[in-house]
């Protein structure tokens, strides 16, 4: 009987032993999709903003209203896309600065531009900072870099290369596994992750001041996260939003006066 017993347990942990490596092998085969949710629908800008075509990317332009005014370089979050930053462009409009937005290579407008990835991001994110610091000529001083939710790793890795005299940053993360390790504590995915954009481990080389604005609600990329990235970023100063979620900071009065004051500072 006890023989039984034993084949019986040994046959339940085989099964469920199977069904967990099953679950990894998934989660690591549908990581990307999962990670890089790009909406499904194309949506067109305004004719208020320019398209500029890249190789790597497609870029949002908003005119900057004077030659002297400072200039915004945007990442969006990952289930965004190009057209629906046209309101952030207005309200850096109304502080004086011109706007250019990064588009994911497979999303949107630059789906043909291969698949998104953190190699083929940064790949865009040069891009787009060639665009403006060679091609326009804005100087780097006059350059504030800024990133949402995903868009904040590959501002992190830019800045932490000298590129732009500010950093904003909207409900950032150390990095993408921190945050999968919170939302799936049951899967490795440390070590399972292919992207991971490590901005905890970029910080360091990070000069430029840096503002970090994060809810202390946030269900998505968790306070806890955004505070430690603001604490390992010399520069930074950090906007607590009481109550403020994942996707409302961005857009809240409080936090836009606080950026105004920050993009005019000293």
């Amino acid at each position: 009987m006890s023989g039984m017993i034993g084949r019986g347990l040994a046959s339940i942990v085989s099964v469920l032993a199977l069904g967990y490596l099953a679950l990894v092998a998934l989660a690591f085969a549908a990581q990307r999709r999962l990670l890089f949710p790009a909406p499904p629908l194309v949506a067109a800008p305004t004719p208020r903003s320019q398209l500029v075509d890249r190789p790597e990317t497609v870029l949002l332009v908003r005119e900057a209203p004077t030659p002297e005014a400072p200039w915004v370089l945007h990442f969006h979050g990952n289930g965004e896309q190009l057209a629906w930053t046209e309101w952030m462009a207005e309200r850096w409009a109304a502080l004086g600065a011109g706007f250019v937005a990064v588009e994911y290579p497979g999303y949107g407008l630059a789906r043909e531009k291969g698949a998104p990835s953190e190699a083929s991001i940064v790949r865009a994110a040069d891009a787009a900072a060639r665009y403006l610091l060679e091609e326009r000529r804005v100087p780097n001083e006059r350059l504030i870099v800024s990133g949402l939710s995903l868009g904040s790793g590959p501002a992190v890795e830019l800045a932490s290369r000298g590129v732009g005299g500010r950093l904003v940053l909207f409900t950032p993360y150390t990095s993408l596994p921190d945050v999968a390790a919170r939302a799936l504590p049951f899967l490795p995915v440390r070590l399972l992750m292919r992207d991971v954009f490590d901005s905890a481990a970029r910080a360091p080389r990070v000069m430029q001041p840096a503002l970090v604005v994060h809810g202390t609600d946030d269900e998505v990329v968790p306070f806890a996260l955004g505070e430690a990235l603001g604490a390992a970023l010399k520069g930074a100063r950090l906007l607590r939003v009481e109550g403020g979620r994942h996707s409302d900071v961005a857009a809240r009065e409080d936090v836009w006066r606080e950026l105004g004051r920050f993009a005019a500072g000293p």
